[in-house]
């Protein structure tokens, strides 16, 4: 196996079901979720199992929902080396909560996480990446609930998130707390989403493997890429009531997503947020 980069670059997995996801949330309801089949063991399990093939280590970032009924794929996770990181409890946006509301979602996670695996979790990242000047005393509560780094903003125009005119290198807050946005490619003056999700799904990997290229030449900072383990699952559930925005975004290319994220294994080394960046954290 060739591999096209010896730098080590950040991978990191949002884990989270197929009815958890933000754009479903006006189709199904929270009360519904128990009800519903359950995919998120199949599909990270079937991931840990890529990530020990090609020697990659990720940052997970879980949610509590998903723990508390699955302690033991946490453990798993924990087990194969992985990072534990918070994605909160309830997968509700940060924004549209309280600060004492969000207080209380994740510091319930964190908690759950950490009884799990009997270490500490100092890594956060909000639904949506739902972060922004609207809600920045979120940074401040988040340090006071003891997280370490939070992983929630994204520097682009976007119609449900973004924070453009934020930095886009791993840096430390007033409040304490370390922020590490998700990379950019700065080209023809604007500033473009590569960090995976479904830009990567949607995307020949060509393209996307052109433009983490071009960000390694032009950035001193680590890539970092995520995405969700329903990715990989092209025999979930449809909900054909929701918008139809909604269903392309989250549907297309689900069948084609395994082969390429196995293509980026191959092409990148990858180890998890605590370890690549680590020297920022110092």
């Amino acid at each position: 196996m060739v591999v096209a980069s010896t730098r080590y670059n950040a991978l990191t997995v949002d884990v989270e079901d197929y009815f958890h996801v933000a754009a479903f949330d006006t189709t199904v309801s929270k009360q519904q979720w128990p009800d519903l089949p359950q995919r998120v063991v199949r599909n990270t399990e079937i991931l840990l199992q890529q990530f020990e093939v090609h020697q990659a280590k990720a940052t997970f970032f879980i949610l509590g929902w998903v723990a508390e009924r699955f302690p033991q794929l946490v453990q798993k996770i924990h087990a194969a080396g992985h990072e534990v990181a918070s994605h909160g409890y309830a997968h509700a946006k940060a924004s549209v909560q309280s600060q004492s509301e969000f207080l209380q979602d994740i510091q319930r996670a964190k908690a759950l996480l950490e009884d799990i695996t009997g270490s500490p979790v100092t890594g956060y990242r909000a639904p949506s990446f739902s972060i922004g000047k609207s809600n920045e005393w979120a940074f401040a509560t988040l340090q006071q609930a003891g997280y370490l780094y939070s992983s929630s903003t994204y520097p682009v125009v976007h119609d449900l998130y973004g924070t453009p005119d934020w930095p886009q290198q791993p840096y430390k807050r007033t409040e304490g707390i370390w922020e590490c946005p998700m990379p950019v490619l700065n080209k023809a003056g604007k500033q473009w989403p590569i960090a995976g999700g479904g830009y990567f799904r949607l995307l020949p990997y060509w393209l996307s493997k052109k433009c983490i290229d071009s960000y390694l030449k032009q950035s001193d900072s680590p890539y970092m890429f995520y995405f969700h383990p329903w990715e990989i699952d092209p025999q979930q559930p449809r909900f054909a009531s929701a918008p139809f925005k909604s269903k392309f975004r989250h549907y297309t290319n689900l069948d084609r997503m395994e082969a390429k994220l196995v293509r980026l294994l191959q092409d990148y080394q990858w180890r998890s947020i605590r370890e690549v960046f680590q020297p920022y954290f110092v």
